[in-house]
C-alpha cells in the first residue's frame, strides 16, 4: 500500500509524520498561494468541486485568484472525510469543531493544528494497526493530552476528532474494497 498524507495526492515521507502540512506550506510561502489548477492536483479534485464547497460556504471566499493556507486546510480536511461522510455532515462536523468558516474567533482550534493532529493520529494507527475504536480513543487522548495550550474545548474536540478519524478511516477501507471488487468483476 503507498501511504499518502491524508487529503492529498502526495506521498507519505518521514517528514510529514509531525506536520503533515510542512510538506505544502514552503510552497505556499513561496508563491504566495496556490492556483485552482494546483490546489486540484495537490487533493486530486477537480477544479468544479472546490469552487462549488466555496460557493456553498464549506470553505471561506478566495481573495484574488490564489488559495490560502486556510483554505487549502479546509479543502483538505473536507477532502479527507468525504470517502465515507455526506458533505453536509462534514460541514456540520467541521462547523461544530470551529464555528463560522469566516470567522476564527468561535475556533476551538485552528485548522493547521487539527490538520496536523489528525494525520499524527492517522499515521500512528497505520503503523501500530490500531484503527479499532478503543486505539484511535488512546490516539485521540493522547494528541488533546500534548497539545492542550492550542485547544479551547478539549472534551469537544477529542469527540469530533475521533468522529474524523473513523471517517478517514471507513473511506480509505470503502476505497480498498472498491479496487478489489473491481478486480474481481473486471471483464
Amino acid at each position: 500500500m503507498e501511504r499518502i498524507i491524508p487529503g492529498t495526492t502526495l506521498k507519505f515521507t518521514e517528514k510529514a509524520r509531525d506536520e503533515a502540512f510542512s510538506q505544502i506550506s514552503p510552497v505556499l510561502e513561496a508563491t504566495g498561494g496556490l492556483t485552482l489548477s494546483q490546489l486540484s492536483k495537490l487533493t486530486g479534485l477537480e477544479g468544479t468541486t472546490i469552487q462549488n464547497w466555496i460557493k456553498r460556504g464549506w470553505v471561506s471566499s478566495t481573495k484574488g485568484k490564489k488559495y490560502s493556507e486556510k483554505q487549502i486546510l479546509r479543502i483538505l480536511l473536507i477532502n479527507m472525510f468525504r470517502g465515507a461522510m455526506k458533505l453536509e455532515d462534514i460541514a456540520r462536523l467541521m462547523n461544530y469543531v470551529n464555528g463560522d468558516v469566516e470567522d476564527t474567533s468561535d475556533d476551538i482550534i485552528d485548522d493547521i493544528n487539527l490538520y496536523n493532529m489528525l494525520c499524527r493520529i492517522i499515521f500512528n494507527a497505520e503503523d501500530c494497526g490500531g484503527f479499532d475504536t478503543d486505539s484511535v480513543k488512546k490516539f485521540v487522548d493522547q494528541e488533546i493530552s500534548e497539545n492542550q495550550t492550542k485547544i479551547a474545548d478539549s472534551e469537544k474536540l477529542s469527540g469530533a476528532m475521533y468522529v474524523m478519524v473513523l471517517a478517514y478511516r471507513s473511506g480509505w477501507l470503502k476505497s480498498e474494497m472498491e479496487k478489489g471488487l473491481e478486480k474481481l468483476i473486471r471483464p
